[in-house]
């Protein structure tokens, strides 16, 4: 593993399907043109970097996180974390405790905001507290899962466009589908077909962009088939061989390709404290 040398930060690729750490960077301080260059570019190879050491007001988290985009902000009508009608917070408090968002269970693998018309490109999680036993963060590498696939798969997937239906538009309580197969049923909100097989925007690379849990939907085949070939999908993606598991520390900012991963969260207990903070970046619609 090589380590690029900027001034004094330095890149350097984790062993694992994803990931590279970046030291000697302080984000509350002007970065140099060319290392954020470098960054972006690094981004695009390693698909997750993990920011060490970090100690940001919330003024300087966002000019730090501006350095890489402009902030994703979905339709009014079409809800996402922390949605209230009309606002989305520029900072969300992802958190167990003072209102914060997302609990304390298992999240499984998933990618933010399939279900918009133009998903987030990336977010940014800085770490402020952690409990002393889970809440590690998993990243999955969407390019190496789609390379995998057998040819006749890839072939066979190759134009198909999914529905990805809102979880936030669930009533409480009610049991959560993987599929949906009450095609008749009305829709509550605009659907967004997006590919099965998206091409990354900056890199080129084919991504499998797909979620472990999220209510779907393939238009065009029928419910038996498209259940059929998304559980297939899925039992290929839930392999240790993509996806990368992260011990979080205290002043840990992980900038995430929200285009090419899935993350999921292991559940804590909830008598312990995690304080983290979240900001989403700006998109554009898949292809």
């Amino acid at each position: 593993m090589s380590t690029l040398t900027l001034t004094n930060v330095k890149i350097t690729p984790i062993d694992a399907p994803l990931g590279a750490t970046v030291t000697g960077l302080d984000g509350s301080q002007p970065i140099a043109p060319e290392t954020i260059l470098e960054l972006k570019q690094a981004l695009r190879n390693h698909h997750i970097l993990i920011f060490k050491n970090q100690h940001l007001t919330d003024e300087e988290f966002l000019n730090f996180a501006f350095n890489f985009g402009s902030l994703f902000v979905p339709p009014d009508d079409v809800p996402v974390l922390a949605s209230e009608p009309g606002v989305t917070p520029t900072i969300i408090p992802v958190s167990n405790v003072d209102g914060g968002y997302t609990g304390t269970g298992e999240l499984p693998f998933h990618t933010d905001h399939q279900w918009t018309p133009y998903p987030s490109s990336g977010s940014l999680l800085y770490a402020l507290e952690i409990p002393t036993t889970g809440g590690d963060t998993y990243w999955l590498n969407l390019n190496k899962a789609y390379e995998t696939l057998d040819e006749s798969i890839k072939n066979r997937i190759a134009d198909l466009k999914l529905i990805t239906y809102n979880p936030f538009l669930n009533k409480p309580g009610a049991p959560r589908s993987r599929y949906r197969y009450d095609q008749d049923a009305p829709l509550i909100s605009p659907v967004f077909p997006h590919p099965l097989v998206r091409t990354h925007p900056e890199s080129g690379k084919k991504l499998l962009y797909l979620a472990h849990s999220t209510e779907v939907e393939i238009v065009g085949l029928s419910t038996e088939e498209g259940s059929e070939l998304v559980e297939k999908l899925r039992e290929h993606l839930n392999q240790p061989q993509f996806y990368y598991q992260h011990k979080w520390s205290v002043g840990d900012i992980v900038y995430w390709d929200n285009q090419s991963t899935l993350h999921y969260r292991q559940a804590f207990d909830p008598n312990q404290r995690r304080v983290m903070k979240r900001i989403s970046l700006a998109g554009s619609r898949p292809f």
